[in-house]
C-alpha cells in the first residue's frame, strides 16, 4: 500500500486531496504539507529513515504554483536524489503538462480533482510500485492484425497547424496525465485526449494497453521479450515495458493471432 504525501498551499484544497487520498484503499497513509520546503524536509527525513521506515514517501502528489520554490522546482530537486518517491502534479493549469513529463511525472491531474481522476492516478502509482515476475522469448507474427480499415484521423496542433494523423499510422501512444503523445514513424505529437479515452476508441482498430502509460497497435510489434522477470515488447525502435497485470492478456492476444 501507498504512503503518499500532498503538497498544496491552499489549505482547503490540501484537506480536500487528503480526504480523497485516505479514502483509497490502496493508500496506506497521507499526509500533507502547506509548501515546497516543508515537503522537501518531510522526504529528506524520509530518506534517511529508509525505505522500510514509518515515515518512507511512495509519491509525492504535488501542486505546481505555490509561494516559494514551484512544485516543478521542487521536482528538479527530487530529480538529483539517488531514490526520489514518484511524483503526481495536481495543479489548475494545463500549460506545464509537457514541462512536468520531461520530469518525469506519473500523471498530471488537473483541478477541480474529481475523485474518478485521481483514482486513475492512484491506480498508475500503484503499478509503478508493484513487484513483477516470469523469463523466456515469445517470437511476435511479423504480419500486421486486421483492424477496421476506416481512414479514421486524430487533429493535431503544431506551430498552430492542425494536422491530421491516420490512427493506422500511429505504432504507440504514451499517457501523459490528462495528455496523450502519439508516437508515428515520423515523429510524435501530444493530444489533450487521456489514455484511457484512446483505449475505448480504439480497441476496435487493434490498441492494447500493455501499461498504465502504454497503448500499442498490436500489429506494430515485433518481439516480446521476458526476461528476468520483466516483459517488455519491441515496437520499431522502442522497447516499451509491459506491466504484471497486462502480460497474460497481451501474450494471449499474441499468441492467438499467431495461430491464424
Amino acid at each position: 500500500m501507498l504512503r503518499v504525501l500532498a503538497v498544496d498551499d491552499e489549505k482547503p484544497a490540501l484537506e480536500e486531496l487528503l480526504f480523497l487520498l485516505r479514502a483509497d484503499p490502496r493508500v496506506r497513509s497521507a499526509e500533507g504539507a502547506t509548501d515546497a520546503t516543508e515537503a522537501l524536509r518531510r522526504i529528506n527525513r524520509a530518506l534517511d529513515a529508509g525505505p522500510d521506515g514509518d515515515e518512507a514517501i511512495d509519491v509525492v502528489f504535488l501542486d505546481i504554483h505555490m509561494a516559494g520554490l514551484t512544485g516543478l522546482d521542487v521536482a528538479r530537486l527530487l530529480a538529483g536524489f539517488a531514490k526520489p518517491p514518484l511524483i503526481v502534479f495536481v495543479t489548475a493549469h494545463e500549460g506545464f503538462a509537457v514541462q512536468a513529463f520531461d520530469l518525469e511525472a506519473v500523471d498530471y491531474v488537473l483541478k477541480p480533482v474529481r475523485r474518478e481522476r485521481l483514482a486513475e492516478a492512484v491506480r498508475r502509482v500503484s503499478d509503478l510500485t508493484a513487484p513483477t515476475t516470469t523469463t523466456a522469448t515469445v517470437p511476435v507474427p511479423a504480419a500486421p492484425v486486421a483492424v477496421d480499415s476506416a481512414p479514421d484521423q486524430i487533429p493535431v496542433e503544431l506551430g498552430g497547424v492542425t494536422r491530421f494523423i491516420p490512427i493506422d499510422a500511429i505504432a504507440y501512444v504514451e499517457a501523459h496525465g490528462d495528455y496523450a503523445r502519439l508516437y508515428t514513424d515520423e515523429g510524435s505529437h501530444l493530444v489533450r485526449i487521456p489514455l484511457s479515452t484512446l483505449e475505448e476508441r480504439w480497441a476496435a482498430r487493434g490498441f492494447v494497453r500493455i501499461h498504465r502509460r502504454h497503448l500499442v497497435a498490436l500489429g506494430r510489434i515485433d518481439e516480446l521479450r521476458l526476461d528476468a522477470g520483466a516483459t517488455t515488447v519491441r515496437v520499431g525502435g522502442a522497447e516499451l515495458a509491459v506491466s504484471r497485470r497486462h502480460a497474460r492478456e497481451l501474450r494471449d492476444l499474441l499468441m492467438r493471432h499467431a495461430r491464424r
